[in-house]
């Protein structure tokens, strides 16, 4: 009688993992059945917790991290104790509202450190584990700021733009290697990044969507599952998921 072949488990690294869609990500990727690393900058106390959650509800290993994915230290710290990675979804991210010129430098070297630097930190080290099995897949969660831009959001959008062109120009250079790289291009997400504007503000925003509705961070998470499955040949790619916004 032939022996009912076991798949090997497979581990997924989430950054900003907390909340948002970061947490919506770690919840469909533990009903994948994936071991995840999670990991946040700030709110510990919300990552044990999730930890906790699905850890006993899906029976995966799950292990919290708290570091600065902008830090390049914080990431060589995080990644020394990962012997094995097949899913890096960089989800980390922060904004700022308001005009360029009243914008200081360390704001600006704050959104680009954690917006787009934190994926050079995180790829460069996930990649030679993906390269030991010829697979795996790297997700960037980026913005439809990235390709169009955004008055009041120049940093924010220029740092989006930057990941959509580090999407692409990676999946190039991995290609060959069984690596796929991919990033969702989010409109407006109900998440706390958002709550810097006000109930008119969303009104008019969600009036602008022909969904008629403002997105959920449980339906990124259903498009990062979904680019999992996604043939091998998706790559390189940036997926718009806006309500028919832009």
């Amino acid at each position: 009688m032939q022996k009912e072949l076991i798949s090997p488990p497979k581990y997924a690294l989430i950054t900003g993992a907390s909340r948002g869609i970061g947490r919506a990500v770690a919840e469909y990727l533990a009903q994948e059945g994936y071991h995840l690393y999670l990991v946040c900058k700030q709110s510990t106390d919300m990552l044990t917790a999730l930890v906790a959650q699905l850890s006993t509800q899906y029976g995966i290993c799950c292990t919290p991290f708290t570091a600065d994915v902008g830090n390049p230290d914080d990431v060589e710290n995080l990644f020394a104790q990962i012997n094995t990675l097949d899913v890096l979804v960089n989800n980390a991210g922060i904004s700022y509202v308001g005009l360029l010129h009243e914008m200081s430098v360390n704001d600006w070297r704050q959104v680009m450190q954690t917006n787009l630097d934190s994926l050079f930190y995180t790829s460069r080290l996930a990649v030679p584990l993906m390269l030991r099995r010829h697979s795996g897949r790297i997700i960037n969660i980026s913005s439809v700021w990235g390709s169009v831009g955004a008055s009041m959001e120049t940093a924010y959008s220029a740092s989006k733009g930057g990941v959509n062109s580090f999407t692409k120009a990676l999946a190039k250079e991995l290609a060959p290697s069984g690596i796929q790289v991919n990033a969702i291009a989010c409109g407006v997400i109900d998440t706390d990044m958002n709550r810097c504007f006000t109930e008119e503000d969303m009104t008019a925003l969600k009036n602008e969507i022909p969904a008629d509705r403002i997105g959920q961070p449980e339906e990124v998470a259903q498009m990062v599952v979904s680019l999992l499955h996604a043939p091998a040949y998706l790559t390189g790619q940036v997926v718009t998921l806006d309500g028919g916004w832009t």
